[in-house]
């Protein structure tokens, strides 16, 4: 039986009680993340089918802030699994434990921690609804939320009370009471509220112009950005990067083409051509790698690759401009100027 000393505002066992859906759903998303790549499958298999270490780097394109710490870790593979291994088993524990209300502020700044990641990071993903930045948005918000109401009367906080009481400080990370009076509390979450608000009407606007200007979605069609295009002799060689569509299937690549500046054809190949890519011409830069596929040449979303193509044509070309064209089996097309000087 709590004693009077003991027992947290009527205020505060409210709150609690009014955000536990939010509280159970919200860690269930984070636990379960734990529970599909660890229980139902292995998803931590670099070399496997639905590697989480490549949908990390699907992330890499059009994510912000956090940009370099992506593309260091997907260009480092060893490092890029063991990242993947410690947030995997973050998600479970901070899930687990959110859910059943112990250390709930502690694990409602994971929850928050956690969901600022995935904003920034995949934030701009999302084939209808913007998936990942409601996923991102809302549980920063969710975050905060509960850190504000505590775990309330259903959490191991509560029946945990009378031992953590004596360590007044420990509020900060369980549940209960806070030491704020009315205003300061007020203070904190209104400023919390106008903040994240900023936030949910920034990342809206830099990821898909959810605020003013026209609409875009960058997960809807592929597009490929070219670059180093050079010849040398009898090599053609060009870096390819995708930096758009869906995360869930690649590019099909079912054409390269070189052609001069009076639009002749200098260079064509096929879907069936480009399905007998060899390997040893492909150099990846990350573990979203480029690769030959039935048809065509596959380019995973957030794939980096140089190209190498050897042909006697190339042999004493003229000097003049010419132009690279790769066309993916949707019709769309990606052209660069390729000069020899």
């Amino acid at each position: 039986m709590l004693t009077h000393q003991q027992e947290p505002s009527k205020a505060y066992i409210l709150a609690g009680i009014f955000t536990l859906s939010l509280r159970l759903i919200v860690g269930w998303t984070y636990f379960s993340a734990f529970w599909r790549r660890l229980v139902l499958e292995n998803k931590l298999i670099p070399d496997g089918t639905g590697y989480i270490g490549e949908k990390f780097n699907h992330f890499l394109p059009n994510s912000i802030g956090i940009k370099p710490i992506i593309e260091y870790l997907v260009s480092t593979p060893d490092l890029l699994w063991w990242a993947m291994v410690i947030f995997t088993l973050v998600e479970g524990i901070v899930g687990l434990l959110y859910m059943l209300g112990f250390f709930t502020r502690l694990m409602s700044i994971g929850v928050f921690s956690l969901a600022f990641g995935i904003l920034l990071g995949s934030g701009w993903l999302g084939t209808t609804c913007l998936d990942e930045w409601q996923i991102g948005i809302l549980g920063v918000s969710a975050g905060f939320t509960i850190f504000l109401s505590g775990g309330g009367k259903y959490s191991l906080d509560y029946l945990l009370l009378p031992k953590l009481s004596k360590n007044k400080w420990l509020i900060w990370l369980t549940s209960g009471e806070l030491p704020l009076s009315i205003k300061q509390f007020s203070k904190v979450a209104i400023s919390g509220a106008v903040l994240l608000f900023i936030l949910t009407l920034y990342t809206n606007q830099v990821f898909h112009n959810g605020v003013w200007g026209p609409l875009h979605n960058k997960s809807v069609k592929p597009k490929l950005e070219i670059s180093n295009a050079k010849i040398q002799e009898d090599i053609l060689t060009f870096k390819v990067y995708r930096i758009e569509g869906a995360d869930v299937y690649g590019s099909f690549l079912i054409g390269i083409t070189l052609k001069d500046e009076n639009g002749k054809t200098i260079l064509q190949k096929n879907g069936e051509e480009l399905a007998r890519f060899p390997l040893t011409r492909i150099k990846n830069d990350y573990v979203a790698k480029v690769a030959p596929g039935k048809h065509s040449l596959i380019i995973p979303l957030g794939s980096k690759a140089t190209l190498t193509i050897r042909s006697d044509v190339f042999m004493d070309l003229p000097k003049g401009d010419y132009e690279l064209i790769l066309t993916d089996i949707s019709g769309i097309t990606w052209k660069e100027k390729v000069v020899i000087s």
